[in-house]
């Protein structure tokens, strides 16, 4: 059964609802969705001047990309709770709010460290949006009485996945017109508008339930365990056997904890029994993992291997966005999961495969076509799996549910990150892509493996409209 909303708090004052879902609410859910994905991608292209800027090889500044993965993978299920216990409104602006002041701090960082920093603030005020709107997606779809539109999950994953594929466009634009610290100076003005839009349209909730607790050690134990793994992640190597050995003990503390506890952050029971989600999660691993490889190497690839500079570099991933954008707004409307993932894996193996085609003398048209390949499958996968955690998902957390979504496709992120360091140690070159590229086709080949066989794909359906 999907949750009642908070009613409004007394005192305060209330706008008429309409019938239908209040497509009010679609601006401030979209815009302050897209902040993450917008910062995630952006920076690809301004790694390399940033490097310049300080002095730094890319082993240093990839924690640029590296410190917003962490922040947001722990941030997005931990506010997502926070969201499901106090409503949407209050979280959002709080965190929309943090963005601003964290793009103010990264335009003015006078060292790589306060950069890190301000990426850090990024992380976990951008956690906050999408939790948020998918917990209003769900009370909409109670104060109507009818299942929430597709058009409304369509236009959450268009969004996102459209601004994470023309975000080193966009990231080259404003580096050309005002240097590299134009890609933190333009979360201000983004995230005064999702303040206003917030303050104007975003209903108010009343206070949580009364017993309903936080469950503070459950969250620290979580973060010391994502920290952990994600640290090792970056940095495989023999002499740091005690991250993975502080991962596990961590899950172990962790899992007994969130089993005996009445209001758990994560409820494992429930999760344990619903391994339809569960393999919702390890899909969104597996594609994030392919497409953000795809978007961090190859776009170093074409500064450094290609010799393109930042803007050309961003231009040429024009096709990608564009295939993905029009792929996403032409399904979205039909749900069919099974069928979107099953497409998709397929035309990411393609992908790939073709990247072991390209080298430094490869003509521009093959450069643009290798993106608008990948593109397609971007557009399917994350329309897939948002539809299916939606479905799948307890209606009572589904704000938790979400930011575990986008904590899993952060650790795919983080995981392509790490691979990206290792295949390019040095400089991003031709033979080092070839690399990422077969890693990239073996994490889509099992995408499809375990896809093939899902028979509980076909079973989803919309929720039915009550009488």
């Amino acid at each position: 059964m999907i949750p009642r909303p908070a009613a409004a708090v007394p005192g305060k004052s209330t706008r008429p609802a309409p019938a239908g879902f209040d497509r009010r609410l679609i601006a401030p859910m979209v815009l302050g969705s897209v902040l993450n994905p917008i910062n995630s991608s952006m920076i690809a292209v301004a790694l390399v001047p940033i490097g310049i800027a300080f002095g730094a090889p890319p082993a240093e500044t990839v924690w640029l990309v590296t410190a917003l993965y962490l922040a947001t993978a722990v941030g997005q299920p931990v506010i997502g709770r926070l969201v499901d216990m106090y409503g949407p409104r209050r979280l959002y602006l709080v965190g929309t709010g943090l963005v601003g002041v964290a793009g103010l701090l990264g335009a003015l960082a006078p060292t790589l460290g306060v950069l890190i920093a301000a990426r850090v603030l990024l992380g976990f005020g951008t956690s906050a949006a999408y939790p948020a709107a998918m917990r209003l997606t769900r009370s909409e779809a109670e104060r109507t009485g009818q299942d929430s539109p597709a058009g409304v999950l369509t236009a959450l994953a268009v969004s996102a996945q459209t601004v994470a594929v023309v975000g080193p466009t966009l990231g080259g634009v404003l580096i050309g017109a005002g240097g590299w610290h134009m890609v933190f100076t333009v979360n201000v003005p983004l995230s005064a508008a999702c303040l206003v839009l917030g303050v104007k349209w975003l209903p108010r909730s009343g206070a949580p339930e009364r017993g309903q607790r936080m469950d503070l050690p459950g969250m620290a134990l979580f973060a010391v365990l994502l920290v952990s793994l994600m640290l090792f992640l970056m940095g495989p190597r023999p002499d740091r056997w005690y991250l993975p050995a502080l991962t596990l003990a961590t899950a172990a503390v962790f899992a007994a904890r969130e089993l005996r506890v009445p209001d758990p952050f994560v409820d494992l029971r429930v999760l344990a029994g619903n391994v339809p989600l569960v393999i919702t999660y390890v899909r969104q691993l597996l594609a994030y993992t392919t497409s953000y490889a795809f978007l961090y190497g190859y776009t170093q690839w074409l500064e450094q291997g290609r010799g393109l500079g930042a803007s050309a570099a961003g231009l040429v991933l024009l096709p990608l966005s564009a295939a993905a954008l029009v792929t996403a707004t032409v399904t979205g409307r039909r749900e069919a999961v099974r069928g979107k993932l099953v497409v998709g894996s397929v035309l990411q193996i393609a992908g790939c495969a073709a990247l072991l085609l390209v080298d430094a003398g490869s003509p521009v048209w093959a450069l643009l076509a290798a993106g608008a390949l990948l593109g397609v499958p971007q557009g399917l996968l994350g329309l897939a799996a948002q539809t299916a955690l939606y479905r799948q998902a307890d209606p009572e957390r589904i704000g938790s549910a979400a930011g575990l979504l986008r904590t899993f496709m952060y650790l795919g992120a983080l995981g392509a990150s790490a691979a990206t360091a290792a295949f390019f140690p040095h400089r991003a070159d031709t033979g080092g892509l070839h690399g990422l590229a077969l890693f990239m086709l073996a994490g889509s080949a099992l995408l499809l493996a375990i896809t093939l066989p899902d028979r509980s794909l076909a079973r989803l359906t919309p929720t039915p409209r009550k009488a």
